[in-house]
């Protein structure tokens, strides 16, 4: 069995992950495989016990990997999504970062949760992404080029309002004047569309939603479609660009480019082990069993 492992620091609570599954995979014996900048921050550190294969920008990932497990937060989970792309490679998600939805291993569950993998004892989760086109092309230079969470045009360097004249298909549906807009898949509706008044929306539904950053029209509201539907953004400002961002990584675009969103053709699995699932991790990160009542 072949694990892919990638983080993105080596902060101690990091090295206290990274420790917890060498003890797991002392068990077991699999291939370990490291992303090539996280593994020279561990050998930096001398966390590591000997020199390991890498994977990165010139050598991809290989395809025969069982397993990816992303150490981090949400962010570092979004990141992994670009690495693996279209090979089915299940991802885990040990959370050393604050309140992670897509995460959902704690530090402290390793050693109950990882030989669940070995055992063939988990189920996969199906995430949906977003993927962008911007016409002109040469606009859609982005480092990472699918989204697990959300795509976000919004305004730059003013205060001043932007105008989103937003189709779905060839039908128009708005223009809306705000702040910006996010198009979120179900995984992102926990994330910066719920902060926004968006709704919470089980992670396998086929639909993304389309919410307003702080709307000019008092009227308007976060709207959910089906997922099938391409999304098409034309952006106007007073300023000369504005911010598209995927997931965590941001750009500056230039107006009147046509931004292009649909689904991607593919999907991302993360692995839920036993006792684990959407409605629990709701219950637990965002206190709903809290009331006095229950």
């Amino acid at each position: 069995m072949k694990f892919a492992i990638y983080g993105q620091t080596n902060k101690t609570v990091v090295q206290d992950i990274v420790v917890r599954l060498f003890r797991v995979f002392e068990a077991y014996q699999p291939t370990i495989i490291f992303e090539e900048k996280f593994h020279r921050l561990l050998q930096d550190i001398n966390l590591l016990p000997t020199q390991y294969e890498t994977f990165g920008t010139e050598n991809e990932l290989p395809e025969d990997t069982d397993f990816f497990i992303g150490i981090g937060g949400d962010g570092t989970m979004l990141r992994a999504a670009n690495f693996i792309k279209n090979k089915n490679i299940p991802i885990v998600g040990i959370n050393a970062g604050r309140l992670g939805f897509l995460a959902n291993v704690q530090q402290e569950d390793i050693e109950k949760h990882l030989p669940n993998l070995f055992e063939n004892n988990y189920k996969l989760s199906k995430r949906a992404l977003l993927t962008m086109e911007c016409q002109p092309a040469e606009n859609s230079d982005f480092d990472i080029r699918f989204a697990l969470n959300e795509i976000t045009v919004s305004r730059k360097n003013t205060t001043s309002m932007i105008s989103v004249e937003t189709y779905l298909g060839e039908e128009y549906l708005a223009t809306y004047w705000a702040d910006g807009l996010i198009i979120s898949t179900p995984s992102g509706s926990t994330g910066y569309s719920l902060s926004c008044g968006g709704p919470i929306i089980e992670p396998e539904t086929g639909c993304f939603v389309i919410t307003p950053l702080a709307p000019h029209n008092l009227n308007v509201r976060p709207l959910v479609i089906r997922d099938n539907l391409q999304i098409r953004l034309k952006v106007k400002s007073r300023e000369k660009q504005f911010l598209v961002s995927l997931d965590s990584t941001t750009k500056t675009i230039d107006n009147e480019t046509e931004i292009l969103i649909s689904k991607a053709p593919f999907t991302i699995d993360l692995v839920e082990f036993p006792l684990q699932s959407f409605i629990k991790t709701l219950r637990n990160k965002l206190l709903w069993g809290e009331d006095k009542r229950n």
